[in-house]
């Protein structure tokens, strides 16, 4: 069972490295299975192991199956950007935000054929948006796309994980009509949303009430971003979203106490262990809907239910085949599941205390025991957490085994209790959660220390394949029992794991990386030695900044932990609102920026025309401004890079006013291989004179897709194109990567070089 599982699992991740899928797949699945039975015949002949070849063969087929019409569901491309009025349903639990409201939309009636569910933005909502609701809206879509970029959250996988086949926004006019709702028991999410409402009106102004939804049901929408910050530099984030723990935990506390209650009952009728059980198993498909069954919380409850079972029928179970069946199902039911993270992380966690607690010789006591599981879990899943998240949290041990049984003891059962006291008895459940609330405040100030330490993580690149290969088996013989022969050559086997590095451009050269953050601007440029980032992208409307979602895991990714410049080149929220995330998060030695007054808390130098200095033989040089415009764009820091296989000229947002004023002073010295594209190809820049003057092999466009200003406009574009430079977008193309010691192609694209088949090409 647990062989054929696992070859199941290896041809499912088999079909995500693909690029892209077979177009006709049900054609595909005719020669697919021819292909198999050569296969299996061969396997039968040669290896005697043909149940695992089959294994292996239904899961890539079954995976492209259901991969392909996952994306048929998905906006057809001529539907994009114009006006659909459409009826439906609000399917999930609503996101809140500054600006307004994002959920989940399945549609119910529409004149032109639409996905099956979308996910919609709704800006200054002048109503309360619920789940169940039903309504009719004027609506704006596009395909699913987000920005991509290394290192960082792909979020075009998420929404194909999600179901979710396009993205886009209510609009106001006309305006869009409540038509019902229905009713609290027709749907889990409607039941979720009742209580959501019940704690918002019975907490209003508890400092921890993001938390309390998150223990009680799965919604971590309302917890801060300094929270989760916190939470990953403690490793405790799993902890504090209802994971495959907590299940077995409550379903563990509700068989005992219903054990010991029907054992003093003296109705023998129904054996305690049996009632214990049924009770259990109902408890814990309880806590998993108010969890809305996310994958952590089905793997647990299908655990559970077969542990029960095996106890009711009173039959033996092996904890490994257990978790191969959990994991079974769940590949079965959705076999997309293996592109979450957190597929892996919780069914490696729930292995590894397996495999470090069960079928050993001397069973540990509950101290030893706990320690045991903290160090099998921080050490096996530190090369999973390395390969999702390029980090991890050194204090993870320590806080972890205090917050473990603080959260999962205390805080989880006391806050189930009062939810579901909420409304039967308002005033109990209200004291209920000021002991909940005093407990978490306390746990969180100790991890705020925790987080604060120096050594508090560990930033490194995500391991090769081949360096992976290595750390699985050296973990298993790591946690193996004492008296295994060759134990200790775990150690020797994860060294290639902890000395990865990331490669660096030799002296002279320069690997530059237009970052793909939407509509705005960020740029980082590496030599062998230093690194300069050149502005830092928007601020988002969810409340999170580019900063935090795109430079940060990117810098992880490449090992960096300090910055020597960062240059802002105005002041404009597309290039400055990622800055501050930024600094605060690395050290930096110098920033140089056009609005030194909004930067004031970082001593910042003003950007002006002669500025230069020289790294590893790579000169970088200020061009402007020379004087005051009055245009803020103009005022825009202009920074040249001549390394020894070519230049590049980094613009900002320079309109046609300072455009001109470069080629009067500089002239034929202007000219540069690579131009990133002033003002995102607005219809105020590139002027015919300025793209004259320099004269770019390649022009690199920073542009979000389908953006509201419509850049790059097309008769710069037509410019562009007359020019005959190669034209690069980011919307298009993700993130840009130049490599001037690759003279034959310098520039590639990764989402054509790292893309797979969900990703919008």
């Amino acid at each position: 069972m647990i062989f054929a599982t696992l070859s199941f699992l290896a041809g499912l991740l088999f079909v995500q490295q693909f690029s892209v899928l077979p177009e006709n797949p049900w054609l595909y699945s005719g020669v697919f299975a021819v292909a198999v039975a050569v296969a299996v015949a061969v396997a039968v002949i040669v290896w005697r192991r043909y149940w695992l070849c089959l294994c292996f063969s239904i899961g890539v087929l079954w995976t492209i199956l259901f991969a392909s019409v996952r994306l048929a569901d998905q906006l057809p491309k001529q539907l994009e950007s114009i006006e659909i009025p459409v009826k439906g349903y609000i399917s999930e639990l609503p996101e809140q935000n500054e600006k307004g409201v994002r959920f989940n939309f399945c549609i119910t009636e529409s004149r032109v054929p639409l996905p099956s569910t979308i996910r919609l933005s709704w800006y200054d909502v002048e109503y309360p948006v619920k789940a169940g609701q039903h309504w009719a809206f004027t609506i704006k879509l596009k395909r699913p796309h987000g920005t991509l970029n290394p290192g960082a959250f792909d979020y075009e996988r998420w929404l194909f994980t999600e179901g979710i086949g396009a993205t886009g926004s209510v609009r106001r006019q006309p305006a869009p009509v409540l038509l019902s709702r229905d009713a609290a028991w027709n749907h889990v999410s409607i039941w979720r949303q009742t209580i959501t409402d019940l704690l918002a009106r019975a907490l209003p102004d508890k400092p921890n009430l993001g938390l309390i939804k998150a223990l009680t049901l799965g919604d971590g929408h309302s917890i801060s971003q300094a929270q989760w910050e916190i939470f990953r530099k403690t490793g405790t984030t799993h902890l504090f979203v209802i994971s495959g723990s907590h299940i077995g935990l409550v379903a563990g506390l509700v068989y005992l106490l219903t054990l010991k209650f029907w054992a003093r009952t003296g109705l023998l009728a129904w054996s305690p262990q049996k009632v214990a059980a049924i009770a259990s198993l109902l408890f814990g498909l309880l806590y998993s809907a108010l969890a809305g069954f996310t994958v952590p919380t089905q793997r647990a409850i299908i655990m559970l239910a077969i542990a029960m079972t095996a106890i009711i029928l009173q039959r033996n179970s092996r904890p490994f085949h257990i978790l191969a069946v959990a994991l079974l199902a769940i590949l079965v039911t959705d076999p997309l599941a293996v592109l979450a993270p957190g597929f892996w992380l919780s069914f490696l966690a729930v292995a590894l205390i397996i495999y470090t607690i069960s079928a050993r010789l001397k069973t540990p006591g509950t101290l030893l025991g706990t320690l045991k599981v903290n160090w099998a879990t921080s050490l096996g899943l530190a090369p999973l957490l390395l390969v999702f998240f390029q980090q991890i949290s050194l204090i993870a041990p320590i806080a972890n085994f205090i917050a473990v049984p603080v959260i999962e003891i205390l805080i989880v059962p006391v806050a189930l209790v009062a939810t579901l006291l909420l409304p039967i008895s308002s005033a109990l459940a209200l004291a209920l959660f000021w002991l909940v609330d005093t407990v978490l405040q306390g746990l969180i100030w100790l991890l705020v220390q925790l987080a604060d330490l120096p050594f508090a993580t560990l930033n490194h690149t995500a391991p090769s394949p081949w360096v992976l290969g290595f750390a699985v088996p050296a973990v298993i013989l790591l946690l193996a029992p004492r008296g295994m022969p060759t134990r200790g050559l775990g150690i020797i086997m994860l060294l290639p794991l902890v000395f990865t590095k990331s490669q660096l451009p030799k002296i002279g050269h320069i690997t530059m990386t237009a970052l793909d953050v939407g509509q705005g601007l960020a740029v980082a440029v590496q030599t062998a030695s230093h690194w300069l980032i050149y502005d830092t992208g928007p601020k988002y409307n969810s409340g999170t900044d580019s900063g935090q979602t795109v430079l940060l895991p990117f810098l992880r990714n490449r090992q960096v932990n300090k910055i020597d410049t960062v240059m802002i080149s105005h002041g404009d929220s597309d290039h400055i609102g990622g800055a501050e995330t930024l600094l605060n998060a690395v050290p930096t030695a110098q920033v140089i920026t056009s609005v030194p007054a909004q930067l004031n808390a970082y001593k910042p130098t003003v950007c002006v025309a002669g500025q230069s200095w020289l790294w590893d033989d790579v000169k970088f040089t200020v061009l402007s401004p020379n004087h005051a415009f009055e245009s803020d764009n103009d005022n825009s820091c202009v920074l040249r890079i001549d390394s020894q296989q070519g230049s590049v000229l980094l613009t900002g947002d320079i309109e046609a006013s300072a455009e001109q004023q470069l080629v009067l002073r500089y002239g034929e010295k202007l000219k540069a291989n690579i131009l990133l594209a002033p003002h995102h190809g607005s219809k105020t820049s590139s002027t015919l004179a300025f793209l004259n003057a320099v004269a770019p092999d390649t022009i690199i466009i920073p542009a979000g897709y389908l953006n509201q200003f419509h850049h790059p406009h097309p008769d710069v574009l037509s410019r562009y194109q007359q020019s005959k430079a190669k034209i690069f977008n980011t919307a298009y193309s993700g993130a840009i990567t130049i490599n001037t010691e690759n003279s034959e192609s310098p520039v590639s694209t990764f989402r054509y070089s790292d893309g797979k088949y969900w990703n919008n090409k």
